[in-house]
């Protein structure tokens, strides 16, 4: 994770030692050597990914003025967006979503929830399909047209998922997770997280951020709070997001941090609008000539 950038920019590491300096451990050793069961502990895996992301930003904005008219971030990258747009610093960034991993950890224990993709199928049948199955599960990520992700008890997302087969889904993907996010089973972690928020201090952002669940932005510290409160344990509604952002005016994305999921996500919203995913190097240099 991030060495091909790091090699290249020195604000990457920088900022991972600020990162380290509040979390109390090296987050770089962690994300470069491991062990893998600890990077994927996901107290560790959230202050990662919110690091790398901003560690991204950081590098593209020592060279250019970078000037986004909203930032967006799917589930944990909202936070991400958060910190980028000035209403945390990086150290109350990665404090806040590893308490965010502990407590979501703490309110299903491992191996009692799960989550699995269904792909080609209209959001409508799975939230049907899941209405039917005794237990809690539920849609949870509405991450493209034909692609949404379910959460839920481990049982009842195993009793849903030949029942969306049945239903004529191209594939029914179980996911490896430790927590099944975005759920109901996620309303006492989103309980105890709102009274960690309640003592923190929060910027106005200096960029519209849309949250997950309402699809909205807000410049309101509690409004702030109450979205990220929300978002524990509601859908994460990536396509009204990207179309808000389109709607408008939006017209390049940019997938800042590890991976090219959004990348792919976001091309099959909305094949017009200009997409990329910058990760390393190589794409940072493309970055930078788009910008």
């Amino acid at each position: 994770m991030m060495a091909d950038m790091a090699a290249h920019y020195p604000i990457v590491k920088s900022t991972f030692e600020e990162a380290s300096d509040a979390l109390g451990y090296d987050l770089w050793q962690v994300t470069q050597d491991g062990p893998e069961e600890k990077l994927n502990q996901t107290d560790v895996t959230q202050p990662a990914m919110l690091t790398a992301g901003i560690a991204t930003y950081r590098v593209l904005e020592a060279v250019k003025n970078v000037a986004p008219a909203y930032m967006a971030g799917h589930s944990l990258g909202e936070y991400t967006a958060l910190v980028a747009a000035g209403v945390l610093d990086i150290a109350q960034g990665v404090k806040l979503v590893e308490t965010r991993g502990r407590l979501m950890q703490a309110a299903v224990p491992a191996g009692e929830g799960a989550m699995a993709a269904i792909l080609g199928l209209e959001d409508q049948q799975i939230i049907d399909i899941c209405a039917k199955v005794d237990g809690v599960v539920e849609a949870v990520n509405f991450n493209s047209p034909g692609q949404v992700v379910i959460a839920g008890a481990k049982a009842a997302v195993d009793t849903a998922l030949p029942l969306f087969e049945e239903a004529g889904a191209k594939r029914v993907v179980p996911l490896a997770v430790s927590v099944p996010s975005h759920c109901s089973l996620m309303k006492p972690a989103a309980d105890a997280l709102s009274e960690t928020l309640a003592a923190m201090e929060f910027n106005a952002p200096s960029v519209p951020v849309i949250h997950n669940a309402s699809v909205q932005s807000f410049s309101d510290a509690a409004a702030i709070k109450q979205a990220l409160v929300e978002q524990l344990y509601r859908p994460v509604q990536w396509v009204k997001t990207v179309e808000v952002m389109k709607a408008n005016g939006v017209e390049k994305l940019f997938e800042l941090g590890p991976g090219k999921v959004l990348m792919g996500l976001n091309r099959r919203i909305d094949k017009g609008m200009g997409i990329m995913a910058v990760y390393d190097a190589d794409s940072v240099a493309k970055a930078l000539e788009a910008l």
